[in-house]
């Protein structure tokens, strides 16, 4: 693990997940880590020499001063993460919120990316985001389970029921693994802390991506799945045509957790959307 410094005292943990090829960075959505990256990334590791990092409050990154999470500090951990590794114009691909960041991060900094793949990137045109205040999502995160009696017993409890029912075992065991503390009675406590959380959301419609994504001119991959009520084809399609080289895929049979749901199928999406073929 690298601790890297970014904006309002954070320090970003970020991971080199090996492989052979040009760089790859992954961007993970709200709520996750980093390493949930690791079973997709494993179908692309003879192409690519991967990246990963915990956004701001997730996983073993800090929180920033005073609980400010205006998402263009995420777009700032991207940029800071490509800094401290010396990336020179990586692919990026990003989930969620994760899509966001890395979009905001070249329209921060034109030109950083060779070309991107976001999976459903929580971009919305005026008026269509969930509202600000009294956000159902950042009202969930709130009543979200933080602790148990261990690392197994989370496991079993994620499996049981949606939406982390529909990941890869591979993913959700990722997930357990990697995002949750040793607590000293013997318990396990979730890193990215319910009010982190519930704030990520409820900032989630303030940032400003949607109005300047002309600025994204490199090649752009908008993918989303067929089951999902996030971002539906007709969002992609809006995304898209504000971007000059843009294109879009719909993932058939898969929703909104996909890269999580089918590594596999969305490694091979992204293959395709880089390499061709």
């Amino acid at each position: 693990m690298r601790r890297i410094p970014s904006t309002l005292g954070v320090e970003v943990a970020a991971y080199e997940l090996g492989g052979d090829g040009p760089p790859l960075l992954f961007a993970h959505a709200t709520g996750f880590h980093g390493h949930v990256w690791t079973p997709l990334f494993s179908s692309l590791a003879d192409a690519f020499r991967g990246f990963t990092f915990d956004e701001r409050g997730h996983g073993d990154s800090t929180s920033p001063e005073g609980r400010n999470f205006d998402w263009h500090g995420f777009a700032d951990d991207v940029l800071a993460v490509i800094d401290s590794f010396g990336l020179d114009r990586p692919f990026a691909v990003g989930h969620s919120g994760g899509g966001a960041a890395v979009l905001l991060a070249e329209i921060a900094r034109p030109g950083t990316f060779r070309a991107l793949y976001c999976f459903e990137p929580i971009v919305f045109p005026a008026g269509a985001a969930l509202p600000h205040e009294d956000n159902p999502l950042s009202q969930g995160a709130l009543r979200r389970r933080e602790v148990f009696a261990s690392k197994d017993d989370a496991y079993a409890n994620f499996s049981a029921k949606p939406p982390f029912s529909a990941l890869h075992p591979d993913a959700l065991r990722a997930y357990v693994d990697w995002g949750f503390d040793d607590v000293a009675d013997g318990t396990v406590r979730l890193k990215c802390h319910r009010e982190d959380e519930a704030e990520v959301y409820r900032m989630a419609p303030v940032h400003d991506a949607f109005a300047h994504l002309g600025d994204v001119r490199c090649p752009v991959t908008l993918a989303c799945g067929a089951r999902s009520d996030t971002i539906t084809p007709a969002v992609l399609a809006m995304q898209a045509e504000r971007m000059p080289s843009a294109r879009t895929e719909v993932l058939d049979g898969l929703g909104h957790f996909a890269p999580l749901e089918d590594p596999a199928a969305v490694a091979a999406s992204i293959r395709r959307a880089f390499l061709g073929g």
